[in-house]
This record gives structure tokens, C-alpha cells and sequence, in this order.
């Protein structure tokens, strides 16, 4: 039995999470629309490019979760769910989270996405163990604030080690499927790393290492 450690944006979903809730906050008129929009796209090329500044962005995403009560954050996450994310779950993703369940593996999601809206993604996997950037949660509300080590990069690689550390898994036989030249670092340190539906710098990285590359998109078998 081995550690099967997944990305979720663009790996295990079809889509991003974090710039889809930012699209939803728009299309429900919880944020000033054009500012947002124009923002979130910004933030989300910056990503691409590898030169996203995780805290600027986490300032920018968290912003709206303390500006408003609780029960009206779980309601608008739940119709979250069902609109923008249950379209986007991939059936491969899927099969290939079962395949590791019936070979005994541990699986784990790992995501820079805050637990806020990755933690009910997470579920629909039934993946229990989750590595997500942190929200500060004061006397019943969010505060708009991250806390601890953003789990981005090397901080996916930091985080980790402290989950290993604490629950006494190690690295031997592990896989790490991640569309994102982001991931990188993470991806240099497990024994089976694979490129999902990769990025162009991540593909080319995957090809001259010679990492499988593996597509979770379409119908053909996997």
C-alpha cells in the first residue's frame, strides 16, 4: 500500500475551482463584477505563468469569505457545488481515485485552492485526507486571512512532510498526478510522478524525464 497524492484543479476537475468561485461570485452579484472579473483573470494568467505572489492572491480570494455570515457562505457554496463543479468532475478521475482505493492506497488530495471551497470537492471523491491553503475561521467567521504555509509550490512539498510526519506515511511507491508546472517540486520528490493533462512546460518537462503523461479527459480508456 502506497500514497496516492492527487492536484484537484484541472487534474481530478475539469476546470479551476478557486477562478470558478470567483466567476460565481460575479454571476451573483457578491463582488463588484468588472473589478473582480478582471482581477481573477489576472491572478489566474499569473498562475499559468508560474509567477503568481500567493499572497496577493490569497488577500484578493479570501477578501469576500469575511464579508459575510457563515450560513450565507455554506448556502452559496453548496449551489457552488451543484452549478460549477459537478459538471466538471471527470469519470477517469474517478475510476482512477477507485482504482487506487481497491489497490489499498492512501489517497490525498493536495491543492493550493483554500479549504473553504475544496473540502466538499474533496468529499465528492470520497477522499478523506486533504492538503489545502488554510483560512483563518475567529468566534463563528472567517477573517479574510490565511493561515500557516499556503499550500503552493514548494509549500505543497512543506505541507506535505508535516502530513508525513504526523501520520507516519512516507514517500515509498508514492504517485503525485498534477496537470501544473507549479507542482514541480512535489512532483521531483515522490518515487511516481505523473503529468495529467499537462501544461506545456510541465509536458516538456515530463518528456525529457520521462514521466508517463496520462490524459483524464474524453471517453477513451485511460
Amino acid at each position: 500500500m502506497s500514497l496516492a497524492i492527487f492536484d484537484l484543479d484541472n487534474t481530478l476537475i475539469g476546470d479551476d475551482s478557486d477562478y470558478l468561485w470567483g466567476q460565481f461570485l460575479v454571476e451573483r452579484g457578491l463582488v463588484d463584477g468588472e473589478r473582480y472579473t478582471r482581477e481573477n483573470q489576472q491572478f489566474y494568467e499569473q498562475y499559468q505563468a508560474g509567477t503568481l505572489d500567493i499572497d496577493a492572491f490569497l488577500t484578493f480570494m479570501l477578501r469576500p469569505l469575511a464579508e459575510h455570515p457563515l450560513a450565507e457562505l455554506l448556502a452559496w457554496r453548496a449551489e457552488f457545488i451543484e452549478e460549477k463543479i459537478r459538471p466538471i468532475l471527470l469519470p477517469k478521475a474517478a475510476a482512477l481515485v477507485e482504482w487506487h482505493r481497491a489497490a489499498g492506497d492512501t489517497l490525498l488530495i493536495i491543492t493550493a485552492t483554500n479549504r473553504f471551497i475544496t473540502a466538499p470537492i474533496a468529499e465528492l471523491f470520497g477522499i478523506a485526507n486533504l492538503l489545502a491553503t488554510e483560512t483563518e475561521f475567529i468566534d463563528g467567521r472567517y477573517t479574510g486571512r490565511s493561515v500557516g504555509i499556503p499550500c503552493f509550490q514548494q509549500g505543497k512539498v512543506t505541507r506535505l512532510n508535516q502530513w508525513l510526519a504526523e501520520t507516519g506515511h512516507d514517500l515509498r511507491g508514492s504517485r503525485f498526478y498534477s496537470d501544473s508546472h507549479n507542482d514541480l517540486p512535489l512532483l521531483n520528490q515522490v518515487t511516481h510522478p505523473v503529468a495529467v493533462d499537462p501544461d506545456a512546460i510541465l509536458a516538456d518537462q515530463a518528456v525529457e524525464r520521462g514521466w508517463p503523461i496520462l490524459s483524464l479527459r474524453g471517453s477513451e480508456p485511460i
